[in-house]
């Protein structure tokens, strides 16, 4: 009853649409940093254009939870809204984070477990941005979300298992070399690398709170 009593009364805030937006951003900065990675295009370009998309999201954020507060009936519960959009940006928030840590240390001997976990997080992320439309009709998609929200959490998983292999990769790397200065540089962008994936199952998680409670 209450679903039905929401969508006949209007809605000035179009979260739908800001969801979508802020979820371009965060694809656009997830292919930059796959890209990055990989070694494709000037590092100091993709960085900053990273650095654009982020701000593009703050923008986003702010104009969310200006309509939060200004709307008198939300397509889903508040605190759901602030929850999702505020997980979307923190996973654009570390992949900036792990942008910036690339540049500072002028980072670009990237190892195959590196680019590896880079290109999950890209999947992860046009994951969830075809998901998101759904939301626009969770009662008819939710069987659909819920799928690929499960999708996205095992890919954090893969993402772990990378991460772990990676990082005893880096050891031994730096212990046959000694370059202690290489290790510690490398361990921080597998931190950041693997906070993307944290972050990103957070998003999964939002969702699928919401189809359980509107589905």
């Amino acid at each position: 009853m209450l679903d039905w009593f929401r969508r006949m009364i209007p809605q000035s805030g179009d979260f739908f649409t800001l969801f979508e937006r802020h979820s371009a951003a965060c694809v656009a900065a997830a292919t930059a940093l796959a890209k990055l990675t990989k070694g494709e295009g000037d590092t100091e370009q993709l960085c900053a254009e990273i650095q654009d998309r982020e701000h593009d999201a703050d923008n986003i954020i702010r104009h969310v939870l200006s309509e939060v507060r200004k709307t008198f009936l939300t397509p889903f519960d508040r605190g759901a809204i602030i929850a999702l959009i505020g997980a979307m940006d923190d996973t654009i928030d570390e992949i900036h984070a792990c942008a910036s840590a690339i540049s500072l240390y002028d980072f670009s001997d990237f190892e195959p477990e590196m680019k590896e976990m880079a290109e999950r997080v890209l999947v992860a992320v046009r994951m969830i941005d075809q998901g998101l439309p759904l939301l626009r009709d969770v009662t008819r998609n939710g069987d659909e979300l819920h799928e690929l929200t499960s999708q996205v959490v095992r890919i954090e998983g893969e993402v772990d298992v990378i991460h772990d292999r990676g990082l005893k990769s880096n050891y031994a790397r730096a212990k046959a070399s000694g370059d202690t200065l290489r290790f510690m540089v490398g361990r921080e962008i597998y931190k950041h690398l693997e906070r993307i994936s944290d972050e990103f199952e957070d998003v999964a998680n939002q969702i699928d709170g919401i189809v359980v409670d509107h589905a």
